[in-house]
């Protein structure tokens, strides 16, 4: 049986969760094998047309908060030098037209991008561990998620999964998770982006956007403190406190203008004879999801 295509969005930058899997059993990434995924990541990060929100990486999965851009964007002396970055070219050839055109439409592709962070660990934990075969599972999974309070709900998701784990007791003391690169190295590079599209972000210095999301994560987990009114509903709090299919599978997850919008570019790709209505999402006021999911 052929696979349903992913849904990615052609023509105007677009965020994703995506989420990628081991195949092999246990726990497979020791420290050393997280720091190297890290790296290939941030590396990666460089060349590709994409803006980092967030990411986790566990024992034995990942997690990437991306934002993609189109490749029109970047002009073609931009593109050559991302070119002679990512090739170490030392002989300073020239891209062709058709060259160029190449590489705007690869490094625009989330496919790509994913692909190339995967084949790289592979190849690297192959090597160290002296095997062959597959290492990750089935293909990534990808949902294509709204800015703004979606997008901020789904990282503070994406940055709870050391919490939910029992790892650690704060999220910015797990060092292969978004708020612990933020809190160990300050944000080197500017490699994670804070730009949420929130108003009450937007107006506040790169330090202070940190600490409000750091506060705001608190009080969505229900770490903070103070759990009076501004810790969240029992509901809220049951969405990031435990795992939740939504910011994983739902296939389109945002305010319901949105859920309806993207969702008309691809209803071909639904076998279903009726048209798919955006759902609410209890404990997540304002937020739906394209998909009906099941929490058991």
């Amino acid at each position: 049986m052929p696979r349903i295509a992913r849904m990615v969005v052609r023509g105007e930058p677009t965020v994703y969760h995506v989420i990628s899997r081991s195949a092999l059993d246990g726990y497979a990434l020791e420290k050393k094998d997280k720091d190297f995924l890290l790296g290939t990541i941030i590396w990666l990060s460089k060349i590709y047309f994409v803006e980092v929100f967030g990411f986790c990486i566990m024992g034995n999965h990942f997690h990437l908060l991306v934002k993609m851009h189109v490749g029109d964007e970047f002009s073609e002396k931009e593109i050559q030098a991302r070119y002679s970055r990512f090739y170490e070219d030392k002989t300073k050839n020239l891209l062709s037209k058709d060259q160029i055109k190449m590489f705007r439409n690869k490094w625009a592709n989330l496919s790509e991008y994913v692909r190339e962070i995967k084949q790289r660990f592979s190849r690297y934990y192959n090597k160290a561990y002296k095997r062959k075969g597959f290492f990750w599972a089935e293909r990534f999974r990808s949902v294509i998620v709204d800015k703004g309070e979606t997008l901020i709900n789904c990282l503070a998701y994406v940055d709870l999964n050391p919490v939910r784990a029992g790892l650690v007791e704060k999220p910015e003391l797990y060092r292969w998770c978004s708020l612990g690169y933020h809190a160990e190295t300050k944000n080197k590079e500017a490699f994670l982006s804070l730009d949420f599209g929130l108003k009450e972000f937007g107006v506040k210095r790169t330090e202070e956007r940190f600490k409000y999301y750091l506060k705001y994560v608190y009080q969505k987990g229900g770490l903070a403190k103070d759990k009076g009114k501004n810790s969240g509903s029992a509901d809220s709090l049951e969405r990031f406190r435990h795992r939740t299919r939504y910011f994983s599978d739902s296939g389109i997850i945002g305010d319901k203008e949105f859920v309806e919008k993207v969702y008309s570019g691809f209803k071909g790709y639904f076998t279903s004879r009726h048209a798919k209505k955006p759902r609410a999402i209890r404990g997540l006021e304002g937020v739906y999801s394209l998909k009906r999911l099941s929490e058991k």
